[in-house]
């Protein structure tokens, strides 16, 4: 398939100023010259224009003009994909993209598959696997936090880690490889004291890195922050004020929220998906019991509790019973209404924060965001906790990678049979490996590209 020209459109498809088709492979300047005619004196087919240069023209087919185009020309390896390749921009709109690309096809470019063109940098030696995940992570980023975290990735950051750790582990491999090979010669201790020395600092640096996961998934994918309470708390108000615009219908009539609504926000640099869920009660009709089955869904996915609560009123038995089934989860009780005479009396339990807030005026929404960064990061975020943040495909391969590394080490330190540490060895190199693509397969690479959106 690498012998494969292939092309896409790389810009969201829809109405807009501009569009941008891509075309890369062997075959790429071959195929732009049937497509493109150029205009002007100054302008060149593509195959005879320099590197880097852009040249104005028009896109035909079967004789008929589809768009004024810029052509812009890359040729190998100074590209993303370290092949030939064409970059077209047409007039925005789905039809004028469409047409260029149909055209791009009839003239021999295969359609890309979801992440090819990546896919081809990674495989063409330009990047190295977990940079191939940072350039998902950075166009699905929603946070400058997390675009800051892919872009550290995507420069090779936690690449160069891995591969000194990655590196260690064949170093010490090759020594008892060596003794393998040598069996009538024993390791001297300070040799063998050196080896240990050094996988117990990789198994360190291990631990240090498996620590960044649970920061990792939050800036990649947000934490789920269920907001509940008894009808008419302010649960809506609440979303509302959270997201600083009105996205959830607000009334003093109790069960007016029917289904759930799901808003991600900016709090504090992090990304959390604040989920509004029906009032949970005893269900009037077909409709409202449907909503709070889902509102049930969200809150057993819910990393994030927040309790509403109407400062207005006593406690009811229904507050009793949501203080009672949230207990297990990380939570925060938000005492709403605090604008009117308060009659319910709230304090922190069990390490369980209490933010009072009034949803009609604003007041205390700045106290509670800084409540939920709390709890779910703790402490300052640094930027050198950006530069290796992991994510779940790390994780595993991490955890796979220090089990196998202790293995050889409890081994080692026993004198056991050497064979026996080379293996373990063997399993821990290959699994660090996987991280930048070193050691992986080809389902692995499919289950890695098949979330990227075509023409990237």
């Amino acid at each position: 398939m690498l012998d494969d020209t292939i092309a896409a459109i790389a810009t969201p498809i829809g109405e807009g100023g501009l569009a941008v088709i891509r075309l890369s492979g062997a075959q790429t300047f071959v195929i732009a010259d049937k497509c493109f005619s150029p205009t002007g004196k100054s302008s060149l087919k593509p195959s005879a224009a320099p590197t880097h240069t852009i040249q104005f023209g028009k896109i035909i087919r079967d004789g008929n003009v589809i768009d004024e185009v810029l052509l812009a020309v890359l040729r190998a390896p100074r590209t993303f994909t370290r092949e030939d390749t064409v970059e077209i921009s047409c007039h925005g709109g789905i039809l004028p993209a469409k047409l260029v690309l149909d055209a791009l096809l009839a003239a021999g470019a295969r359609l890309a598959e979801p992440g090819e063109f990546t896919r081809r940098a990674f495989l063409n030696g330009r990047i190295d696997l977990a940079q191939a995940e940072a350039v998902a992570d950075l166009i699905h980023s929603r946070t400058e936090l997390a675009l800051a975290a892919a872009n550290e990735q995507l420069a090779g950051k936690l690449s160069q880690r891995i591969n000194q750790v990655r590196d260690d582990l064949m170093h010490t491999l090759a020594h008892v490889e060596a003794h393998i090979d040598f069996p009538e010669e024993d390791i001297a201790p300070d040799t063998k004291e050196n080896l240990l020395q050094r996988l117990e600092a990789g198994i360190a640096f291990m631990d240090e890195l498996l620590r960044t996961a649970n920061e990792g998934q939050i800036l990649r994918r947000g934490i789920r922050a269920a907001i509940v309470g008894r009808p008419n708390a302010g649960k809506s108000s609440l979303l509302n004020q959270l997201l600083g615009r009105d996205r959830a219908i607000v009334s003093h009539i109790a069960g007016t929220t029917r289904d759930t609504i799901e808003e991600t926000a900016n709090i504090r640099g992090l990304p959390v998906v604040f989920i509004d869920t029906a009032g949970l009660r005893e269900a009037h009709d077909e409709i409202e019991r449907e909503g709070i089955r889902r509102s049930r869904e969200s809150l057993a996915q819910a990393e994030l509790i927040l309790h509403v609560v109407d400062a207005s009123e006593p406690m009811s038995d229904a507050d009793k019973n949501y203080l009672a089934e949230f207990t297990g989860k990380k939570r925060i009780l938000v005492r709403n209404k605090t604008d009117l005479p308060v009659k319910l009396e709230l304090s922190a339990a069990a390490g369980v924060p209490v933010v009072d807030v009034c949803c009609t005026g604003g007041q205390g929404i700045e106290a509670l965001k800084d409540a939920i960064k709390n709890l779910i990061w703790a402490g300052e975020i640094k930027a050198e906790m950006l530069q290796v943040a992991i994510n779940s495909r790390h994780q595993d391969a991490l955890n796979r990678a220090r089990f196998s590394a202790r293995a050889a080490t409890d081994a080692l330190a026993a004198d056991a049979t050497l064979e026996l540490v080379a293996m373990d060895l063997h399993i821990a190199a290959n699994a660090v490996g996987e991280i930048v693509g070193k050691t992986t397969t080809e389902d692995l690479l499919d289950k890695i590209f098949s979330s990227f959106c075509i023409g990237k």
